[in-house]
């Protein structure tokens, strides 16, 4: 009978756990209490959205069927009950960050913000201008002061536009299970 070598247990051992580190992020509450610390930077996923194709399929295979118009469900949206939605639209911002993110304005000079499901995927960052179909659930939210903040440091904004954040904000979001960008 054969016998293993222990160092080759241990070598072993230390290939699968740098495999395990090695995975897509781990999954963030709904909340958005998502682990960005600004000090210590994602450089992978910084490096897996700077090499995204500029336009594709993204997250979950969806298609354009059946989508409406973003600003279509702004009325469907009176509470924080998540309704599930089919959208498209023009991108008006994406997170500069990871790419974890991007806007739709709509028509009442507000913006729906989309956050891709669970950091399981992300858009790619010079997006901002392209049409996107969106599908995941939509709900209004309240949004804190701090997360505000730090939507406004991932879109690149000045110190100054991050300071005079100082009020939680009732904002439409979407959690994205897939995205299509033409």
């Amino acid at each position: 009978m054969k016998t293993f070598n222990p160092i080759a247990i241990w070598l072993l051992s230390g290939i699968i756990a740098l495999g395990f580190s090695c995975q897509a992020p781990h999954s963030h509450d709904h909340d958005h209490d998502h682990d960005h610390d600004h000090d210590h930077p994602h450089e992978q996923q910084a490096v897996v959205a700077d090499s995204l194709p500029s336009t594709g399929n993204f997250g979950q295979l969806i298609t354009k069927d059946n989508a409406v118009v973003v600003a279509d469900i702004v009325g469907s949206m009176t509470s924080e009950t998540e309704v599930p939605v089919k959208v498209y639209g023009t991108i008006l911002e994406v997170c500069q960050h990871t790419g974890c993110w991007l806007t739709f304005s709509l028509e009442n000079g507000e913006e729906i913000m989309v956050n891709m499901k669970d950091h399981e995927f992300y858009v790619p960052k010079d997006a901002a201008g392209k049409t996107a179909w969106v599908e995941g659930l939509a709900t209004r939210e309240l949004i804190s002061v701090d997360m505000l903040k730090h939507y406004a440091e991932d879109a690149g904004r000045s110190q100054e536009e991050i300071d005079a954040i100082t009020e939680d904000a009732w904002k439409y979001t979407i959690e994205a299970a897939g995205v299509i960008i033409e």
